[in-house]
C-alpha cells in the first residue's frame, strides 16, 4: 500500500508549475529590468504581483534596517502611484489606451527593483549628504527610464507622449527615493 501512494506523489507535477509560477520567466523580467537600456517588453507582456509585492516587502525590510517603519506607506503609494500611471496613461492615449490596471501595477513594481538597490546601499552612505542624493538621482532616473519605455512599448499609442508618461514616472520613483533619502 506504501508502494502506491509513493508512486502516486511521484506522478505529480511540481508545486511551482501547479501554481504557475515560472521562475524562469520572472528570473528574465528582473534581469530585463536591471538593463536600463534594453528592457525586453515581451517579457512583461503578462503581469504578475507576486514578485513586484516581494520587491515592496524588502524595500520596506531596507527601510526597516535604516530605522523606519514604512510598510504602510510603501504599500499605500504604491497603489495611489498605480492609480496615477494608469488614469494619466490612459488620458493621454484616449481610446486607444490599452494599458490596465493589473500590468500597471506590475511595473510600477518590477521597476521598484533600482530603487530597492539604491535602498540597500543608502544603509552603507551617510546621511544628509550630497553623496546620497547624487547615487539616488541616478537610480531614480533608471527606474523611471525602464518604467516609462514599458509602458511606452506595451501600451499602444504611447509613443508621442513618452515625455509626459517619463515626468509621470519620475514623479512616482523620485517620492520612492525621498523616503530612503530622509
Amino acid at each position: 500500500m506504501t508502494s502506491s501512494s509513493s508512486g502516486y506523489f511521484e506522478d505529480e507535477p511540481p508545486l511551482l508549475e501547479e501554481l504557475g509560477i515560472n521562475t524562469r520567466q520572472i528570473w528574465r523580467k528582473t534581469v530585463s529590468i536591471l538593463n536600463p537600456i534594453r528592457s525586453d517588453p515581451n517579457l512583461h507582456e503578462d503581469g504578475d504581483l507576486s514578485v513586484p509585492f516581494m520587491f515592496l516587502l524588502s524595500f520596506g525590510l531596507f527601510q526597516l534596517l535604516a530605522g523606519k517603519f514604512y510598510f504602510g506607506i510603501v504599500l499605500g503609494w504604491v497603489i495611489i502611484a498605480s492609480l496615477f500611471l494608469y488614469s494619466t496613461f490612459n488620458m493621454i492615449a484616449g481610446r486607444n489606451g490599452c494599458l490596465d490596471l493589473y500590468r500597471c501595477f506590475s511595473l510600477i513594481g518590477y521597476c521598484m527593483l533600482p530603487l530597492v538597490i539604491f535602498s540597500a546601499i543608502s544603509l552603507f552612505l551617510p546621511r544628509g549628504g550630497t553623496l546620497i542624493f547624487v547615487i539616488g538621482m541616478v537610480f531614480v532616473f533608471w527606474s523611471t527610464r525602464v518604467c516609462t519605455s514599458l509602458l511606452v512599448r506595451l501600451a499602444s499609442c504611447g509613443d508621442e507622449h513618452s515625455g509626459l508618461v517619463g515626468y509621470a514616472c519620475w514623479l512616482v520613483y523620485l517620492l520612492f527615493s525621498l523616503l530612503v533619502i530622509f
